[in-house]
Protein backbone atom coordinates (compact mmCIF):
# COMPACT_ATOMS: atom_id res chain seq x y z
CA UNK A 1 0.00 0.00 0.00
CA UNK A 2 1.35 3.37 -0.73
CA UNK A 3 -0.13 6.71 0.85
CA UNK A 4 -0.68 8.98 -2.34
CA UNK A 5 -0.71 12.62 -0.07
CA UNK A 6 1.19 13.80 2.83
CA UNK A 7 -3.07 15.49 3.81
CA UNK A 8 -4.61 12.25 5.15
CA UNK A 9 -6.30 13.12 8.02
CA UNK A 10 -7.22 11.12 10.95
CA UNK A 11 -10.84 10.35 12.70
CA UNK A 12 -9.20 12.56 15.35
CA UNK A 13 -8.39 15.31 13.17
CA UNK A 14 -11.38 15.06 11.43
CA UNK A 15 -13.01 15.71 14.83
CA UNK A 16 -10.55 18.14 16.50
CA UNK A 17 -8.95 20.02 13.00
CA UNK A 18 -6.94 22.18 15.71
CA UNK A 19 -4.87 19.16 16.44
CA UNK A 20 -3.04 19.46 12.68
CA UNK A 21 -0.22 20.82 12.30
CA UNK A 22 -0.74 24.57 12.58
CA UNK A 23 1.13 25.59 9.35
CA UNK A 24 -0.61 23.10 7.78
CA UNK A 25 -4.15 24.31 9.25
CA UNK A 26 -3.66 27.75 8.09
CA UNK A 27 -2.69 26.38 4.58
CA UNK A 28 -5.93 24.55 4.34
CA UNK A 29 -8.03 27.32 6.00
CA UNK A 30 -6.76 29.84 2.99
CA UNK A 31 -7.12 26.70 -0.19
CA UNK A 32 -10.37 26.65 1.13
CA UNK A 33 -11.58 30.02 -0.02
CA UNK A 34 -8.69 30.61 -2.87
CA UNK A 35 -7.84 26.90 -4.51
CA UNK A 36 -10.34 24.50 -3.69
CA UNK A 37 -8.70 22.01 -5.44
CA UNK A 38 -5.38 21.91 -3.64
CA UNK A 39 -4.88 18.42 -1.97
CA UNK A 40 -4.73 20.19 1.15
CA UNK A 41 -8.12 21.02 1.63
CA UNK A 42 -8.29 17.20 2.37
CA UNK A 43 -7.22 18.59 5.72
CA UNK A 44 -10.99 20.67 5.54
CA UNK A 45 -13.10 17.63 5.83
CA UNK A 46 -14.69 18.50 9.37
CA UNK A 47 -17.51 20.46 10.61
CA UNK A 48 -15.78 22.94 12.42
CA UNK A 49 -15.58 26.88 12.20
CA UNK A 50 -12.11 28.25 11.89
CA UNK A 51 -12.28 29.32 15.11
CA UNK A 52 -12.81 25.65 16.25
CA UNK A 53 -16.76 25.83 16.75
CA UNK A 54 -19.45 23.60 15.37
CA UNK A 55 -21.12 25.21 12.08
CA UNK A 56 -24.23 24.97 12.56
CA UNK A 57 -27.37 27.81 12.72
CA UNK A 58 -31.33 27.72 15.25
CA UNK A 59 -33.67 27.86 13.54
CA UNK A 60 -36.69 30.28 14.59
CA UNK A 61 -39.32 29.15 16.28
CA UNK A 62 -42.03 31.75 14.54
CA UNK A 63 -40.74 29.11 11.72
CA UNK A 64 -40.99 25.44 13.41
CA UNK A 65 -44.18 26.51 15.58
CA UNK A 66 -42.66 24.59 18.13
CA UNK A 67 -40.65 26.03 21.32
CA UNK A 68 -37.89 23.33 21.02
CA UNK A 69 -34.41 24.42 19.65
CA UNK A 70 -34.13 22.81 16.54
CA UNK A 71 -30.16 23.19 15.26
CA UNK A 72 -28.99 22.75 12.02
CA UNK A 73 -25.85 21.41 11.20
CA UNK A 74 -24.24 23.09 8.23
CA UNK A 75 -22.96 20.64 5.15
CA UNK A 76 -22.22 23.87 2.76
CA UNK A 77 -18.78 24.49 4.72
CA UNK A 78 -16.82 20.81 3.45
CA UNK A 79 -14.75 21.19 0.52
CA UNK A 80 -17.25 19.56 -1.87
CA UNK A 81 -20.26 21.87 -0.29
CA UNK A 82 -21.87 18.99 1.20
CA UNK A 83 -20.98 16.52 4.38
CA UNK A 84 -21.12 13.51 2.42
CA UNK A 85 -17.24 14.43 1.25
CA UNK A 86 -16.13 12.87 4.55
CA UNK A 87 -17.70 9.45 4.14
CA UNK A 88 -15.85 9.30 0.74
CA UNK A 89 -12.64 10.19 2.27
CA UNK A 90 -13.14 7.85 4.86
CA UNK A 91 -14.08 5.12 2.35
CA UNK A 92 -11.25 5.30 0.23
CA UNK A 93 -8.92 5.64 3.06
CA UNK A 94 -9.54 2.88 4.66
CA UNK A 95 -9.54 0.69 1.30
CA UNK A 96 -6.06 2.67 1.01
CA UNK A 97 -4.67 1.36 4.00
CA UNK A 98 -6.26 -2.01 3.81
CA UNK A 99 -4.14 -2.66 0.63
CA UNK A 100 -7.72 -3.34 -1.88
CA UNK A 101 -6.82 -0.97 -4.45
CA UNK A 102 -3.32 0.29 -6.13
CA UNK A 103 -4.00 4.43 -6.96
CA UNK A 104 -1.53 3.97 -10.44
CA UNK A 105 -3.35 0.55 -11.98
CA UNK A 106 -7.37 0.73 -10.28
CA UNK A 107 -10.12 3.35 -11.28
CA UNK A 108 -12.30 3.94 -7.85
CA UNK A 109 -16.26 3.55 -8.71
CA UNK A 110 -18.50 5.42 -6.42
CA UNK A 111 -22.17 4.00 -6.34
CA UNK A 112 -24.57 7.33 -6.07
CA UNK A 113 -27.28 9.42 -6.36
CA UNK A 114 -24.93 12.58 -6.30
CA UNK A 115 -23.40 13.77 -2.98
CA UNK A 116 -21.13 10.61 -2.20
CA UNK A 117 -20.64 10.35 -6.31
CA UNK A 118 -18.95 13.83 -5.63
CA UNK A 119 -17.56 13.71 -2.57
CA UNK A 120 -15.49 10.65 -4.30
CA UNK A 121 -14.72 12.44 -7.46
CA UNK A 122 -12.95 15.50 -5.34
CA UNK A 123 -11.22 12.76 -3.23
CA UNK A 124 -9.84 10.80 -5.54
CA UNK A 125 -8.38 13.61 -7.66
CA UNK A 126 -6.49 15.14 -4.10
CA UNK A 127 -5.56 11.89 -3.38
CA UNK A 128 -3.88 11.00 -7.02
CA UNK A 129 -6.77 8.43 -7.72
CA UNK A 130 -8.71 7.85 -10.76
CA UNK A 131 -12.58 7.74 -10.23
CA UNK A 132 -15.98 6.97 -11.96
CA UNK A 133 -19.43 7.74 -10.67
CA UNK A 134 -22.32 5.75 -11.29
CA UNK A 135 -25.66 6.99 -10.55
CA UNK A 136 -28.91 7.76 -12.22
CA UNK A 137 -29.96 10.00 -15.04
CA UNK A 138 -32.56 12.16 -13.44
CA UNK A 139 -30.88 13.71 -11.49
CA UNK A 140 -30.52 17.35 -11.17
CA UNK A 141 -27.75 18.90 -13.43
CA UNK A 142 -25.35 20.27 -11.21
CA UNK A 143 -24.60 17.10 -9.61
CA UNK A 144 -23.35 15.79 -12.84
CA UNK A 145 -21.27 19.11 -14.00
CA UNK A 146 -19.41 18.79 -10.20
CA UNK A 147 -18.64 15.06 -10.99
CA UNK A 148 -17.09 15.98 -14.32
CA UNK A 149 -15.18 19.35 -12.72
CA UNK A 150 -13.83 17.05 -9.98
CA UNK A 151 -12.06 14.89 -13.00
CA UNK A 152 -14.69 11.57 -12.57
CA UNK A 153 -16.04 9.28 -15.42
CA UNK A 154 -20.15 9.43 -14.76
CA UNK A 155 -21.82 6.25 -16.07
CA UNK A 156 -25.68 7.08 -15.69
CA UNK A 157 -28.31 3.92 -14.94
CA UNK A 158 -32.33 4.22 -15.50
CA UNK A 159 -34.29 6.20 -12.89
CA UNK A 160 -34.14 8.61 -10.41
CA UNK A 161 -33.59 8.90 -6.72
CA UNK A 162 -35.35 5.35 -5.82
CA UNK A 163 -33.73 3.51 -8.27
CA UNK A 164 -30.61 1.83 -6.37
CA UNK A 165 -31.14 -1.53 -7.49
CA UNK A 166 -30.15 -0.17 -11.06
CA UNK A 167 -27.27 1.11 -9.89
CA UNK A 168 -26.20 -2.20 -7.93
CA UNK A 169 -26.83 -3.96 -11.12
CA UNK A 170 -24.14 -1.79 -13.05
CA UNK A 171 -21.57 -1.53 -10.25
CA UNK A 172 -21.66 -5.68 -10.35
CA UNK A 173 -21.28 -5.52 -14.13
CA UNK A 174 -18.15 -2.98 -13.89
CA UNK A 175 -16.62 -5.72 -11.14
CA UNK A 176 -17.59 -8.66 -13.54
CA UNK A 177 -16.31 -7.35 -16.65
CA UNK A 178 -13.45 -5.04 -15.49
CA UNK A 179 -10.64 -6.21 -13.79
CA UNK A 180 -9.05 -2.60 -12.83
CA UNK A 181 -12.37 -1.20 -11.25
CA UNK A 182 -12.88 -1.27 -7.65
CA UNK A 183 -15.83 -0.13 -5.79
CA UNK A 184 -15.88 1.80 -2.78
CA UNK A 185 -20.01 0.99 -1.95
CA UNK A 186 -21.26 3.68 0.17
CA UNK A 187 -24.30 2.04 0.62
CA UNK A 188 -22.02 -1.10 2.30
CA UNK A 189 -19.06 -0.53 3.68
CA UNK A 190 -18.66 0.52 7.19
CA UNK A 191 -16.14 3.57 6.48
CA UNK A 192 -19.21 5.68 5.90
CA UNK A 193 -20.90 4.32 9.29
CA UNK A 194 -17.59 5.35 11.34
CA UNK A 195 -17.46 9.01 9.75
CA UNK A 196 -20.85 9.77 11.21
CA UNK A 197 -20.63 7.64 14.18
CA UNK A 198 -17.16 9.35 15.24
CA UNK A 199 -16.78 12.70 13.80
CA UNK A 200 -20.72 14.02 13.60
CA UNK A 201 -21.96 12.34 16.70
CA UNK A 202 -18.88 13.70 18.58
CA UNK A 203 -19.49 17.13 16.92
CA UNK A 204 -23.01 17.00 18.15
CA UNK A 205 -22.18 16.42 21.62
CA UNK A 206 -19.63 18.56 22.29
CA UNK A 207 -22.09 21.53 20.20
CA UNK A 208 -24.30 20.79 22.97
CA UNK A 209 -22.62 21.85 25.51
CA UNK A 210 -21.16 25.30 23.44
CA UNK A 211 -25.05 25.86 23.33
CA UNK A 212 -26.06 25.20 26.56
CA UNK A 213 -23.17 28.28 27.31
CA UNK A 214 -25.24 30.34 25.15
CA UNK A 215 -28.74 29.45 27.44
CA UNK A 216 -30.26 26.85 24.40
CA UNK A 217 -30.95 23.50 25.73
CA UNK A 218 -29.57 21.92 29.12
CA UNK A 219 -26.39 20.19 27.18
CA UNK A 220 -28.37 17.63 25.98
CA UNK A 221 -29.31 16.45 22.75
CA UNK A 222 -33.09 14.88 23.07
CA UNK A 223 -33.25 13.92 19.55
CA UNK A 224 -31.33 13.07 16.21
CA UNK A 225 -33.32 13.02 13.25
CA UNK A 226 -31.95 12.23 9.57
CA UNK A 227 -32.92 11.20 6.46
CA UNK A 228 -31.73 7.80 5.14
CA UNK A 229 -29.87 8.13 1.77
CA UNK A 230 -26.56 5.70 2.16
CA UNK A 231 -27.72 5.29 5.96
CA UNK A 232 -24.86 7.05 7.05
CA UNK A 233 -25.22 10.45 8.30
CA UNK A 234 -27.59 8.55 11.26
CA UNK A 235 -24.95 6.92 12.80
CA UNK A 236 -24.13 10.07 14.36
CA UNK A 237 -27.60 9.30 16.54
CA UNK A 238 -25.79 5.68 18.05
CA UNK A 239 -23.10 7.62 19.48
CA UNK A 240 -25.20 10.41 21.12
CA UNK A 241 -27.21 7.27 22.37
CA UNK A 242 -24.24 6.22 24.04
CA UNK A 243 -23.98 9.53 25.70
CA UNK A 244 -27.55 9.94 26.87
CA UNK A 245 -29.64 6.70 27.05
CA UNK A 246 -32.86 7.88 26.61
CA UNK A 247 -31.85 10.01 23.33
CA UNK A 248 -34.64 9.28 20.62
CA UNK A 249 -32.78 8.56 16.72
CA UNK A 250 -35.44 9.70 14.03
CA UNK A 251 -35.13 8.33 10.89
CA UNK A 252 -37.04 9.88 7.43
CA UNK A 253 -38.18 8.52 4.10
CA UNK A 254 -40.49 9.88 1.64
CA UNK A 255 -43.90 9.61 1.61
CA UNK A 256 -43.42 8.71 -2.14
CA UNK A 257 -41.48 5.69 -0.99
CA UNK A 258 -42.11 4.35 1.84
CA UNK A 259 -39.83 1.55 2.43
CA UNK A 260 -39.71 1.00 5.84
CA UNK A 261 -42.69 2.42 6.84
CA UNK A 262 -44.89 0.02 4.38
CA UNK A 263 -42.46 -1.87 2.69
CA UNK A 264 -43.31 0.47 -0.13
CA UNK A 265 -41.58 1.70 -3.47
CA UNK A 266 -42.09 4.62 -5.45
CA UNK A 267 -40.27 7.79 -7.30
CA UNK A 268 -39.61 10.79 -5.07
CA UNK A 269 -38.11 13.78 -5.77
CA UNK A 270 -35.66 14.45 -2.40
CA UNK A 271 -32.43 13.69 -3.81
CA UNK A 272 -30.19 11.92 -2.00
CA UNK A 273 -32.69 10.00 0.04
CA UNK A 274 -35.36 6.76 0.41
CA UNK A 275 -34.05 4.39 -2.24
CA UNK A 276 -36.05 1.04 -1.67
CA UNK A 277 -34.08 -0.33 0.29
CA UNK A 278 -32.53 -1.12 3.47
CA UNK A 279 -28.55 -0.15 3.37
CA UNK A 280 -26.59 -2.71 4.85
CA UNK A 281 -24.75 0.49 7.38
CA UNK A 282 -27.90 1.45 8.77
CA UNK A 283 -28.00 0.30 12.38
CA UNK A 284 -31.97 0.32 11.96
CA UNK A 285 -32.44 -2.07 15.80
CA UNK A 286 -31.29 1.82 17.51
CA UNK A 287 -34.01 3.68 15.63
CA UNK A 288 -36.58 5.25 17.95
CA UNK A 289 -39.32 6.39 15.25
CA UNK A 290 -39.99 6.68 11.38
CA UNK A 291 -41.58 9.55 10.04
CA UNK A 292 -42.30 10.22 6.31
CA UNK A 293 -42.11 13.41 4.69
CA UNK A 294 -43.85 14.65 1.16
CA UNK A 295 -41.51 15.96 -1.24
CA UNK A 296 -43.34 18.22 -3.28
CA UNK A 297 -43.35 19.68 0.82
CA UNK A 298 -39.77 19.74 0.75
CA UNK A 299 -39.60 21.03 -2.46
CA UNK A 300 -42.13 24.19 -1.99
CA UNK A 301 -40.27 25.08 1.46
CA UNK A 302 -36.60 25.01 -0.24
CA UNK A 303 -38.44 27.40 -2.80
CA UNK A 304 -39.86 29.76 -0.39
CA UNK A 305 -36.93 30.21 1.87
CA UNK A 306 -34.63 30.92 -1.62
CA UNK A 307 -36.95 32.82 -3.26
CA UNK A 308 -36.51 36.98 -3.24
CA UNK A 309 -40.65 37.40 -2.13
CA UNK A 310 -40.44 34.08 0.39
CA UNK A 311 -37.40 36.30 1.62
CA UNK A 312 -38.71 39.37 2.01
CA UNK A 313 -42.14 38.20 3.60
CA UNK A 314 -40.45 36.21 6.21
CA UNK A 315 -38.27 39.35 7.28
CA UNK A 316 -41.51 41.41 7.35
CA UNK A 317 -44.66 39.29 8.71
CA UNK A 318 -42.37 36.58 10.66
CA UNK A 319 -40.00 39.02 11.79
CA UNK A 320 -37.10 36.77 11.33
CA UNK A 321 -33.95 38.76 10.79
CA UNK A 322 -31.89 39.53 8.09
CA UNK A 323 -28.83 37.15 8.86
CA UNK A 324 -31.24 34.15 9.14
CA UNK A 325 -33.61 34.12 6.63
CA UNK A 326 -30.15 34.53 4.24
CA UNK A 327 -28.94 31.68 6.02
CA UNK A 328 -31.90 29.48 5.79
CA UNK A 329 -32.14 30.52 2.07
CA UNK A 330 -28.52 29.71 1.25
CA UNK A 331 -27.42 27.16 3.35
CA UNK A 332 -30.20 24.32 2.70
CA UNK A 333 -30.74 22.26 0.18
CA UNK A 334 -34.23 19.74 -0.61
CA UNK A 335 -33.43 17.25 1.77
CA UNK A 336 -32.05 19.89 4.21
CA UNK A 337 -35.93 20.99 4.27
CA UNK A 338 -37.19 17.32 4.77
CA UNK A 339 -34.86 16.88 7.36
CA UNK A 340 -36.05 20.10 9.21
CA UNK A 341 -39.83 19.29 8.73
CA UNK A 342 -38.61 15.56 10.17
CA UNK A 343 -37.23 17.71 13.19
CA UNK A 344 -40.54 19.48 13.84
CA UNK A 345 -42.58 16.41 13.80
CA UNK A 346 -40.36 14.73 16.52
CA UNK A 347 -40.74 18.03 18.45
CA UNK A 348 -44.64 17.58 18.31
CA UNK A 349 -45.05 13.71 18.31
CA UNK A 350 -42.84 14.06 21.30
CA UNK A 351 -44.45 16.96 23.62
CA UNK A 352 -40.77 18.00 23.42
CA UNK A 353 -40.38 21.54 25.43
CA UNK A 354 -38.08 24.32 25.80
CA UNK A 355 -35.30 22.48 27.59
CA UNK A 356 -35.33 19.84 24.89
CA UNK A 357 -32.87 20.30 21.77
CA UNK A 358 -33.15 18.46 18.42
CA UNK A 359 -30.10 18.64 16.00
CA UNK A 360 -30.56 17.59 12.62
CA UNK A 361 -28.25 18.03 9.22
CA UNK A 362 -27.72 20.13 6.17
CA UNK A 363 -26.37 17.52 3.87
CA UNK A 364 -26.44 20.28 1.16
CA UNK A 365 -27.23 23.34 0.55
CA UNK A 366 -29.48 25.31 -2.47
CA UNK A 367 -26.55 25.59 -5.06
CA UNK A 368 -26.89 22.38 -6.13
CA UNK A 369 -30.73 22.47 -7.00
CA UNK A 370 -30.72 25.91 -8.78
CA UNK A 371 -32.53 24.13 -12.19
CA UNK A 372 -35.08 22.37 -9.91
CA UNK A 373 -36.04 25.81 -8.48
CA UNK A 374 -36.06 27.12 -12.28
CA UNK A 375 -38.50 24.61 -12.87
CA UNK A 376 -40.63 25.03 -9.79
CA UNK A 377 -41.36 28.65 -11.47
CA UNK A 378 -41.58 27.72 -14.73
CA UNK A 379 -44.30 25.50 -13.62
CA UNK A 380 -45.69 27.13 -10.83
CA UNK A 381 -45.44 30.44 -11.73
CA UNK A 382 -43.92 33.51 -10.24
CA UNK A 383 -43.98 33.72 -6.05
CA UNK A 384 -45.87 36.46 -4.63
CA UNK A 385 -46.52 37.10 -0.70
CA UNK A 386 -49.92 35.03 -0.80
CA UNK A 387 -48.12 32.34 -1.81
CA UNK A 388 -45.34 32.65 0.13
CA UNK A 389 -47.21 33.08 3.33
CA UNK A 390 -49.36 29.78 2.26
CA UNK A 391 -46.25 27.43 2.11
CA UNK A 392 -45.13 29.06 5.63
CA UNK A 393 -48.15 28.14 7.25
CA UNK A 394 -48.74 25.05 5.40
CA UNK A 395 -45.00 23.48 4.75
CA UNK A 396 -43.49 24.35 7.93
CA UNK A 397 -45.96 25.87 10.62
CA UNK A 398 -48.54 23.17 9.49
CA UNK A 399 -46.65 20.17 10.08
CA UNK A 400 -48.96 17.41 11.38
CA UNK A 401 -47.99 14.09 13.64
CA UNK A 402 -48.95 11.81 10.84
CA UNK A 403 -47.04 9.19 9.09
CA UNK A 404 -44.97 7.71 11.68
CA UNK A 405 -43.98 4.65 13.35
CA UNK A 406 -42.26 3.88 16.54
CA UNK A 407 -39.61 1.82 16.63
CA UNK A 408 -41.10 -1.55 18.84
CA UNK A 409 -39.11 -4.51 18.98
CA UNK A 410 -41.33 -6.24 16.31
CA UNK A 411 -40.97 -3.37 14.50
CA UNK A 412 -36.87 -3.12 14.56
CA UNK A 413 -36.96 -6.80 13.78
CA UNK A 414 -38.95 -5.94 10.40
CA UNK A 415 -36.67 -3.58 9.42
CA UNK A 416 -33.28 -5.49 10.08
CA UNK A 417 -35.29 -8.37 7.85
CA UNK A 418 -35.57 -6.08 4.81
CA UNK A 419 -31.86 -5.94 4.58
CA UNK A 420 -32.01 -10.15 3.63
CA UNK A 421 -33.77 -9.32 0.23
CA UNK A 422 -31.06 -6.64 -0.75
CA UNK A 423 -27.89 -7.99 0.84
CA UNK A 424 -28.45 -11.93 0.49
CA UNK A 425 -30.60 -12.44 -2.05
CA UNK A 426 -29.14 -9.93 -4.63
CA UNK A 427 -25.29 -8.85 -3.35
CA UNK A 428 -24.29 -12.00 -2.11
CA UNK A 429 -23.78 -11.44 1.29
CA UNK A 430 -24.61 -14.16 3.88
CA UNK A 431 -27.45 -14.73 6.54
CA UNK A 432 -24.72 -15.16 9.14
CA UNK A 433 -22.93 -11.96 8.46
CA UNK A 434 -26.91 -10.64 8.55
CA UNK A 435 -28.03 -12.48 11.63
CA UNK A 436 -24.79 -10.68 13.76
CA UNK A 437 -26.09 -7.31 12.97
CA UNK A 438 -28.52 -8.26 15.18
CA UNK A 439 -26.02 -8.02 18.24
CA UNK A 440 -25.35 -4.61 19.24
CA UNK A 441 -21.39 -5.93 19.87
CA UNK A 442 -20.95 -6.21 16.09
CA UNK A 443 -21.61 -2.57 16.03
CA UNK A 444 -19.38 -2.02 18.60
CA UNK A 445 -16.97 -3.80 17.35
CA UNK A 446 -16.68 -1.37 14.21
CA UNK A 447 -16.55 1.39 16.22
CA UNK A 448 -14.01 0.29 18.17
CA UNK A 449 -11.74 -0.12 15.07
CA UNK A 450 -11.48 4.28 14.74
CA UNK A 451 -8.06 3.46 16.87
CA UNK A 452 -6.55 1.03 14.97
CA UNK A 453 -7.30 2.89 11.62
CA UNK A 454 -5.68 6.15 13.08
CA UNK A 455 -2.62 4.51 14.17
CA UNK A 456 -2.30 2.41 10.95
CA UNK A 457 -2.63 5.94 8.80
CA UNK A 458 -0.61 8.02 11.72
CA UNK A 459 2.04 5.39 10.80
CA UNK A 460 1.90 5.55 7.14
CA UNK A 461 2.05 9.21 7.20
CA UNK A 462 5.25 9.13 8.91
CA UNK A 463 7.01 7.09 6.17
CA UNK A 464 6.15 10.25 4.25
CA UNK A 465 7.76 12.76 6.13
Amino acid sequence: MRLTSPFAPTFEEMLHPHLVDPAVRQRALTALEVDPLDPVNLMNIHWRTPDGGVRHFVLPPVLTGVETPIVVLIGKGFPTGSHKVGPAYSVLIESLLAGEFDPEQHTLVFPSTGNYGIGGAWVSGRMGCKSLVVLPEAMSSERYDLIRHYGAGIITTTGSESNVKEIYDEVNRLRRDEPDMRVLNQFDVMGNYRFHYYVTGNSIVELADELAGKGIGRGKVSAFVSAMGSGGTIAAGDRLKQVWRDHKIVGLEPIQCPTLYANGYGTHDIEGIGDKHVTWIHNVRNMDALMCIDDLACKQGLRVLNDEVGQDVLKSRYDIDHNTAHQMGDLLGISSICNILGAIKTAKYYNMGVDDLIVTVATDAVDRYESVMARMRVDDGAMDSATAVGYIERVFLGVRTDWIMSGTLDVRERWHNLKYFTWVEQQGKSVDALDAQRDPSWWEMEQQRIGEIDAHLSQHRRTMS
